[in-house]
């Protein structure tokens, strides 16, 4: 669910520029998004975060409330990645929780939990704006598999559909048939694509931006090539990609996401460390959360390296994408 709106900006004459265009959080749902629609969301994020969940949910099962309780949960977050500082957090904060609500039941501890880990996640809700510059610059980096090139169409989509006018760059020209992959993409959104045969990815992505802002476009995805953090000559590679956007716009790159596959559990937290400190994340796209038990990183993520999420996967359909709620989720996770 996207919210697009615009702002007026002093300027004469009167006729203002285009205004930020924001990709809301989830409490402020697109005026084209029915509730029908949203529950349809939610039901396929409850379905999607089962495997990571159900461990969690299945502590609160019993009639008490005791240490052994407590120390199932440890293991239950522990397993599901959520790592031993949040994992920490999670259980000190919960205790406080049941000790000032006086609970006495599992089924209302399960719903502090809930609560806790929405307040532990709430930093990382934010949403994305478009608008603010034009056109809005969105560099997108991510290891092979993370589904990167495809968090990259399903965004073409919805940026497109609520008229926003959308340049993609094929800047990943290492990976086989990324290019064409990005191409298919293009097609179906209607969209444009620059793109060179085995050229250099900072030459292409310059060539993007220059294009994106000669054209009047709104919006520019940079697809860049996956590679893992270990790989220190292609992180170079990346670095000199976001040198050579700023030479095209000196105020680019706007965004600077990474794809991260939720089935990678704490090796995702490690590649947040890793990008962040060769790109400086802004935000982040959390994919295929709906394969894996290993949800709980998204805790771990907010303890220790607190980048914003902007969209969260939870299958391959385009529907499945979505801006991410810090409560939707934990409610979702518990349910």
């Amino acid at each position: 669910m996207f919210s697009f709106f615009r702002k007026k900006t002093p300027s004469p004459p009167p006729p203002a520029d285009p205004a930020p265009t924001a990709v809301a959080a989830a409490p402020a749902p697109a005026a084209n998004e029915t509730p029908a629609t949203r529950q349809g969301w939610l039901d396929r994020l409850k379905a999607g975060l089962r495997k990571t969940g159900s461990g969690i949910a299945t502590v609160f099962t019993g009639t008490q409330i005791d240490e052994a309780l407590y120390e199932e949960l440890e293991a239950a977050l522990l397993m599901a990645d959520t790592g031993v500082k949040a994992t920490t957090h999670l259980l000190d904060d919960l205790r406080r929780r049941v000790k000032e609500s006086k609970a006495t039941e599992p089924a209302a501890v399960k719903g502090l939990l809930a609560d806790a880990i929405a307040d532990l996640l709430q930093p990382l809700q934010k949403p994305l704006v478009i608008g603010e510059h034009r056109p809005t610059v969105i560099m997108v980096a991510g290891v092979n598999g993370a589904g990167k090139t495809t968090s990259i169409g399903k965004l073409t989509r919805h940026l497109a559909d609520e008229g926003a006018s959308v340049l993609l760059a094929a800047a990943d020209t290492f990976r086989a048939a990324a290019r064409e992959q990005l191409a298919v993409w293009a097609d179906r959104n209607t969209v444009e694509i620059v793109t060179q045969q085995g050229g250099d990815p900072a030459a292409v992505s310059f060539d993007a931006v220059t294009a994106g802002k000669a054209r009047g476009r709104d919006v520019v995805l940079v697809d860049t090539a996956g590679r893992l953090p270990t790989q220190l000559h292609l992180m170079e590679e990346l670095r000199k990609i976001k040198r050579v956007v700023q030479k095209a716009d000196l105020t680019a790159p706007h965004e600077v996401l990474l794809v991260i596959d939720g089935n990678t559990g704490q090796n995702a937290l490690n590649q947040v460390k890793a990008f962040d400190d060769a790109l400086q994340l802004t935000g982040l796209i959390v994919t295929k959360l709906d394969g894996t038990a290993k949800g709980g990183v998204l805790c771990a993520i907010a303890r220790e390296k607190p980048v914003p999420v902007y969209f969260i996967g939870v299958g391959e359909k385009l529907e499945d994408l979505e801006t991410f709620d810090a409560r939707e989720f934990a409610q979702a996770l518990l349910a």
